[in-house]
């Protein structure tokens, strides 16, 4: 049996997702060996690759990851969710690596018999076939579920446990006199107090919440503070007992073996549609800007292509015009002015060395074609001429958005495709549009705007990174006998980094201008002994 090429792990990592979800690591013979859940779903499956971090691995741990060929993902909406869907699939492929959930012990689901005179809400842990019964969860917290059990018989008074007809100690229990006493309560009015029931698991009835947010409060303004922690507990049980929750089926296997349950083709077209392009977006550029401090202000821009990330497109931008404070939209003006700047010049610079055969005048002529039209010309005359994106995305709301048209409009690419994406709700903002688009959190017109805007977001967070460690690395330097400012500039300028300074012999540092034999050896042993 012939194993497929392996799979580059780490170009794979770019595509997976800062979401919750399930993944699967696969060997040569395309088997799933491990299934593992992840509250962000790029952070768990980066440290299975970090070459630290595997030396330190115990032996079962290093031969997984020696084993491991390729991997899929799938995201989920929550970490409930995703403990859910783990233990199915290990359940249904016995992953050699696996030890939990590979009995036959399953979650617990609550039942409701409405095919009997007097239904019970009972637990469960096997789903029946056409029994009559209303079946809710997999629940993966079990005592958040008893919780929600304890809550339904005080408030809807239905019984809860047991079989049959209700006993006589049931009857006058003062925990269902819920309108009424349940010895006075018909068995046609009873099954109405259980369809409540029903409408409250099914998530429909969440205003019965707020007497309970209200009896928090007020016991927190007592100063009774265990009444209000148990309140408060109570409520966090039943939001995620009664919270909306997607449910693994036996239909979903076939995503999961694609690479990374991703349609890409498709989430273009869906993409397209919702914001009313002329077509699939299939290049796209994002910006974003990082400034955690104002010491260096730096953005980014991605491209993806046909829905998956090109890295040879991608840039880095250190923000010149904005210094000793943050301002994100003057960043964001900045960042697009640059990019569209180039890619103009580029083009026109393309199409006059193709008109020209080679060749390109430069006596001052100033052309008066459209910034546009020079853009499709260049890209139709000539194979590395830079094109336009079909779509273009910022990350923030109206603000950038807005600065970033007017840098655009400048440019005179009036016509260009572009939205802002708020990270808060997900609300897509577009030029024309007064209202912000809000797509369902399950489009894959949404996802796909995610992962180029999460990827543009790590793109800019490790490049402000990388500077700061620089920095750092270069305050070294200041406190070494003889090199002053002008010398450090000079050393930099020379070998981009202390690191490569550490890696030069005395001869090469002596030969930068201000810095003779002497003082590179002084150099040479002050940076070993600091160990910076």
């Amino acid at each position: 049996m012939s194993s497929p090429p392996k799979a580059d792990l780490k170009a794979r990592l770019q595509e997976v997702p800062h979401k919750p979800g399930v993944y699967l690591m696969r060997d040569r013979f395309n088997r799933v060996i491990y299934v593992g859940k992840a509250r962000i779903l790029r952070k768990r499956l980066t440290q299975y690759f970090v070459a630290s971090k595997v030396t330190r691995a115990d032996p079962k741990t290093r031969a997984l990851i020696e084993a491991i060929w390729d991997f899929d993902w799938h995201v989920v909406a929550s970490e409930p969710e995703a403990l859910l869907l783990e233990g199915k699939l290990i359940k249904e492929y016995r992953p050699r690596y696996n030890v939990s959930f590979r009995d036959d012990k399953r979650f617990l689901l609550l039942k409701v018999g409405l095919n009997e005179e007097w239904p019970r809400f009972r637990l469960t842990r096997l789903k029946g076939v056409d029994d009559g019964c209303r079946y809710y969860g997999p629940f993966a917290d079990s005592g958040a579920l008893r919780q929600t059990l304890t809550f339904m018989r005080r408030k809807f008074g239905v019984l809860t446990f047991g079989r049959g007809n209700p006993s006589e100690r049931e009857l006058k229990s003062s925990t269902y006199q819920v309108p009424m006493k349940l010895a006075d309560t018909t068995p046609e009015q009873y099954r109405e107090r259980v369809e409540t029931a029903c409408e409250f698991l099914d998530g429909k009835s969440k205003d019965l919440f707020a007497p309970l947010e209200e009896e928090m409060k007020a016991a927190a303004g007592r100063l009774d503070f265990e009444r209000a922690a148990e309140l408060r507990n109570m409520l966090d049980d039943l939001k995620q007992t009664t919270k909306p929750m997607h449910r693994y089926t036996q239909t979903m296997r076939h995503r999961l073996k694609l690479p990374g349950a991703i349609d890409p083709e498709a989430d273009l077209i869906r993409l397209g549609e919702e914001l009313g392009l002329q077509g699939p977006p299939h290049c796209m550029e994002c910006f974003d800007v990082s400034n955690i401090s104002t010491t260096h202000v730096v953005a980014s821009m991605v491209c993806f292509v046909d829905g998956r990330p090109s890295t040879h497109l991608y840039r880095r931008y250190r923000i010149k015009s904005v210094e000793g404070r943050q301002d994100d939209f003057a960043s964001m003006a900045e960042v697009v002015r640059r990019r569209y700047s180039r890619v103009l010049s580029e083009a026109r610079v393309a199409a006059k060395l193709a008109d020209a055969g080679g060749e390109v005048d430069y006596s001052g002529e100033f052309s008066q074609e459209a910034p546009a039209d020079a853009i499709k010309r260049a890209a139709g005359r000539s194979a590395f001429a830079t094109r336009l994106p079909d779509l273009i995305i910022v990350d923030g709301g109206r603000g950038q958005l807005n600065m970033a048209c007017r840098e655009l409009q400048r440019l005179g690419l009036h016509e260009q495709p572009i939205i802002g994406l708020a990270k808060e709700f997900e609300e897509i903002y577009r030029p024309s549009h007064t209202q912000p688009l809000i797509l369902s959190h399950d489009s894959g017109a949404l996802k796909m705007l995610q992962r180029i805007r999460d990827e543009a977001h790590r793109w800019a967070n490790g490049y402000h990174q990388l500077l700061m460690k620089r920095r750092v690395g270069e305050s070294v330097l200041d406190d070494c006998p003889g090199i002053s400012d002008t010398r450090k500039q000079a050393l930099l300028r020379r070998f981009g980094s202390v690191t490569r300074i550490r890696r030069a012999s005395v001869e090469d540092i002596a030969s930068v201008s201000g810095v003779g034999i002497k003082l590179a050896q002084t150099l040479v042993d002050y940076l070993q002994r600091s160990g910076k």
